[in-house]
């Protein structure tokens, strides 16, 4: 399985902006709008909980079937404090990793030297110079959509 972690600080959080072993590098995937949301379409929570799924017998039967993990994990500063705000991970594993290898990813940039330097002004605590991307809320304008993962605001 790999990880789709759409929050910039989140994944520096989680590699250590490019430090932590077999880490080291972090590349910055493009994909539209409508492959983002055939994933999530296709995503089950990675764990139970109980109002997502009429049981957990059904939760149990579409995570042994389904290849999309969703979870939502709480997001970061840029010094890897736990935030309120909540960060979306989506797990791909067989068809649904290699469709989005293969055709849903439409751009790859290695961002690795970005991250390093952003992360010396980390490092100094020099945050007025931190410099990371724009990232706006993903606004849900499918209702089914919005409730099968979780998010209650639509677009209107």
């Amino acid at each position: 399985m790999s990880w789709i972690k759409p929050n910039f600080l989140w994944m520096m959080y989680r590699c250590g902006w490019a430090s932590k072993a077999n880490q080291e590098r972090v590349l910055a995937l493009w994909l539209d709008k409508t492959a983002f949301e055939e994933i999530l379409i296709q995503a089950v929570f990675s764990t139970f909980t109980a109002g997502n799924y009429e049981s957990s017998e059904v939760w149990k039967q579409e995570l042994a079937t389904k290849n999309v993990r969703l979870q939502w994990d709480p997001d970061h500063n840029p010094y890897g404090d736990k935030l309120i705000r909540r960060a979306l991970q989506l797990g791909l594993k067989n068809d649904a990793l290699e469709l989005f290898g293969k055709q849903q990813v439409s751009r790859i940039e290695d961002v690795t030297e970005f991250v390093q330097q952003q992360k010396m002004h980390v490092d100094n605590r020099q945050l007025a110079q931190l410099y990371i991307p724009l990232e706006r809320v993903y606004t849900v304008t499918d209702a089914a959509l919005g409730q099968k993962i979780g998010v209650t605001s639509l677009a209107t």
